[in-house]
């Protein structure tokens, strides 16, 4: 049976986005349908629910079993990512439940399903990565239809994933400490197609992870070419923990102080950190550029004349800048200003909280400078 046409949309620009729902709603869904099963020996045509974010889903089932003589039943749910890009899209979430003679809901996770092996997670470590807000649907769904068919005996419930192992290795699962399978994740039940607010939970728990195994500082790099570079200049000797923080700067700098670490250092490729230096703390283009401009600016402060400041601004890449100012022979003084101007901004993002420093760099130039400050960072580590 085919999931009914979940027409809920979101604006993302100019485009509208089909919205889906989470791991979480599915295996709420699946439950309520197993527990029905069960129960009565029939599986329900439909199982429906009110998300937390007050939007209702209402599915068929997937697949429903009734084995073991009625002791045990399973039914699946298939997840709809909807217009997101996500590694679950289509794939069945299953809940098998089971009587027990313990009272109320216990609910662990089974094949697809990882365990937290780290702490600092949503769920301790040892259990299975089913988020609070997902256990309590779960359990809702479960009491709710124990209740409308007159059993108030216990129930065991068991969510699987079959090749969740697998797509988990193409999610921060690895990263975070889960191990074994897919997180079953949501706390509004329903997916944001392309949401921003994934990314940033992602980097606030890798954050928290870090502070909770007593870290005190902490490297923030915007994606690859920062962990790489980490290798090549023997940064990784700081024993810092690395966090990815993508375009999220600002986002970054905020979740640092409130897991109260006391230094951060940045490290990241020029045409990234050049944007902090005007103050910008998102990266991603669609926000801001300005990098040619920046160069530009702080050129003509350090002296360039119009001829170079219309190269500069006409530059495909930071890297070509580099190269105009090499010719120029500015590239030792527009680097230290544009340095000062990135340390004044993230000072001024810090707040205070902690001390902060960047280190930026060059794929094909290599390292470009660092600030006094993030001397510091390293040398305390060192």
């Amino acid at each position: 049976m085919a999931s009914e046409e979940f027409a809920h949309y979101v604006r993302s620009g100019q485009t509208m986005l089909r919205r889906g729902y989470t791991t979480g709603t599915c295996a709420a869904l699946a439950a309520a349908g197993a527990v029905r099963l069960l129960l009565t020996g029939r599986a329900p045509e439909a199982v429906s629910l009110t998300t937390p974010k007050g939007i209702e889903v209402s599915v068929s089932l997937a697949e429903a079993e009734l084995p073991e003589a009625g002791q045990a039943a399973r039914c699946a749910v298939r997840k709809n990512a909807g217009d997101d890009y996500d590694v679950t899209d289509g794939m069945l979430v299953w809940a098998a439940v089971r009587k027990s003679a313990a009272p109320g809901v216990r609910i662990d996770g089974g094949e697809g399903v990882g365990r937290v092996t780290r702490p600092g997670l949503d769920q301790p470590v040892g259990v299975a990565a089913i988020n609070r807000v997902p256990r309590r649907m779960i359990e809702e769904q479960v009491r709710a239809a124990c209740d409308e068919l007159g059993y108030d005996g216990g129930m065991e419930v068991v969510i699987s994933i079959p090749g969740g192992a697998e797509a988990a290795a193409r999610t921060f699962n690895p990263v975070l400490g889960v191990e074994g399978g897919l997180s079953i994740l949501g706390t509004s039940g329903i997916v944001e197609p392309m949401s921003e607010q994934a990314i940033v939970d992602t980097i606030a728990v890798q954050q928290r992870q870090a502070a909770e195994e007593g870290a005190e500082g902490l490297i923030l790099t915007p994606g690859n070419y920062g962990e790489e570079f980490l290798k090549e200049a023997g940064l990784d000797r700081t024993g810092l923990p690395v966090v990815k923080c993508s375009n999220f700067l600002g986002e970054a700098l905020d979740i640092a102080a409130a897991q109260g670490f006391r230094r951060v250092l940045l490290v990241g490729h020029i045409g990234k950190l050049v944007k902090a230096a005007g103050g910008i703390m998102n990266t991603h283009s669609k926000y801001a550029d300005c990098r040619m401009e920046l160069f530009c600016a702080h050129a003509a402060l350090c002296g360039a004349d119009r001829t170079l400041c219309r190269a500069l601004m006409d530059a495909a890449t930071t890297d070509r800048c580099i190269e105009l100012l090499d010719e120029a022979g500015l590239r030792g003084p527009v680097m230290d200003s544009l340095l000062a101007a990135i340390q004044l901004h993230l000072e001024r993002r810090a707040a205070g909280a902690y001390q902060t420093g960047a280190v930026v760099f060059s794929n094909v130039y290599g390292l470009l400078g660092l600030t006094d400050k993030a001397k510091e960072i390293i040398i305390w580590r060192i």
